[in-house]
C-alpha cells in the first residue's frame, strides 16, 4: 500500500457540491484527510420540479447537470461520513472577494488550518465572437459581453489568484513547511468556439498557477495545474458521450472520480518534485506536449 501521508491533513475544496469538486473531497476524505467543501448555487431559470424531474430521469444533458449544480452538500457530507470521514461544508459565493479569507476562517474555526488547497470552482455561459453562433438552444450561446467578461474573470480568476494568496499568508504566519495548491483549468483553455470568456478566464488561471509556482517553491509550497478533458458530470448528451468515447484511446467517456484521483496524486507526498505543471486529464481525448 502506498502511504500518500496526507492522513489528517486539512483540505479546502471549492465547487465539491458535484461533479469533480464532490469527487475530490471523498477521494481525500478516503485518504484520511480532513475535508472543507464549499460550493455557490447561481440563481436558476428552471423550477425545483423541473430539476427533481431531470434527477429522477437520470437522463444526462442541460436539465441533469443543472439540477446536479443546485444540489447542496448534504449528499457528499453524508456519503464520507457513512466510511468514517471527517468534513464539513459552507455556501459561500467566491465572486465577492470579502468572502475568501471568511472562507479559510470558517475551515480553521471547523477543522483547522487548510494544508492543501484545490480550486476548483467555476463559472461558465456560453458566449462568442460570432453572431451566426448564437442560439437559445441547450445550454444556450449569446454575444460576448462586458458582465460576461466580469463575472468569468471575478470567478474563475481573480478569486484562484485571492485564494492562493490568503492560503499562502497563513501557512506562512504559522510557520508550515510544505503546502499543496492545486488549481483545476480545461483543455480548452487557449481557444475556444462559443466558450470565448470561459477559456480566456481558464487560460489566465494557468499563468497565475504558473507564477505561483515560481514565487512560492521557496516555502516549501507546490502549484500544479489540473485541465480535464471531457468529463461526464451531467452536461455531456448520450451522443456526445458516445462521440467523446468513440475518439478517446481509452474508449470510454471521463469519470469525476479519474480527475479526483490526480489531484489527490499532487496533493501527497509522492508529487513533492512536481510544481509549475500542467496535467492533462482525459484519457488522450488531447495529446499535450
Amino acid at each position: 500500500m502506498i502511504d500518500l501521508q496526507i492522513e489528517e491533513k486539512v483540505v479546502l475544496v471549492t465547487g465539491a457540491n458535484h461533479g469533480i469538486g464532490a469527487a475530490t473531497a471523498k477521494a481525500f476524505a478516503a485518504q484520511g484527510a480532513k475535508v472543507f467543501l464549499t460550493y455557490f448555487r447561481e440563481p436558476c431559470v428552471h423550477t425545483s420540479a423541473e430539476l427533481e424531474n431531470a434527477k429522477g430521469a437520470g437522463v444526462s444533458g442541460v436539465l441533469l447537470y443543472r439540477a446536479n449544480q443546485q444540489q447542496t452538500a448534504e449528499s457528499i457530507l453524508k456519503s464520507i461520513s457513512s466510511f468514517g470521514g471527517t468534513a464539513a461544508a459552507k455556501e459561500i459565493d467566491l465572486s465577492d472577494t470579502r468572502n475568501i479569507p471568511l472562507l479559510f476562517d470558517y475551515c480553521e474555526n471547523v477543522l483547522g488550518p487548510v494544508d492543501i488547497l484545490v480550486n476548483n470552482h467555476t463559472y461558465c455561459a456560453l458566449d462568442t465572437f460570432d453572431p451566426a453562433k448564437e442560439t437559445a438552444e441547450g445550454f444556450g450561446i449569446h454575444a460576448i459581453t462586458a458582465d460576461d467578461i466580469d463575472v468569468n474573470c471575478a470567478v474563475n480568476t481573480r478569486s484562484y489568484a485571492l485564494m492562493i494568496s490568503e492560503y499562502t499568508r497563513r501557512l506562512l504566519e504559522r510557520k508550515a513547511e510544505a503546502g499543496r495548491i492545486i488549481n483545476l483549468s480545461t483543455d480548452a483553455a487557449h481557444a475556444h468556439e462559443s466558450n470565448v470568456s470561459y477559456a480566456a478566464s481558464k487560460h489566465a488561471i494557468e499563468s497565475y498557477s504558473r507564477s505561483a509556482a515560481i514565487e512560492l517553491g521557496r516555502y516549501g509550497i507546490t502549484v500544479n495545474i489540473v485541465a480535464p478533458g471531457p468529463i461526464q458530470t451531467g452536461y455531456l448528451t448520450p451522443e456526445e458521450e458516445a462521440h467523446i468515447a468513440a475518439g478517446t484511446p481509452l474508449h470510454r467517456i471521463g469519470k469525476p472520480e479519474d480527475v479526483a484521483d490526480v489531484i489527490v496524486f499532487l496533493a501527497s507526498e509522492k508529487a513533492r518534485w512536481l510544481t509549475g505543471q500542467l496535467i492533462y486529464v482525459g484519457g488522450g481525448w488531447r495529446m499535450h506536449q
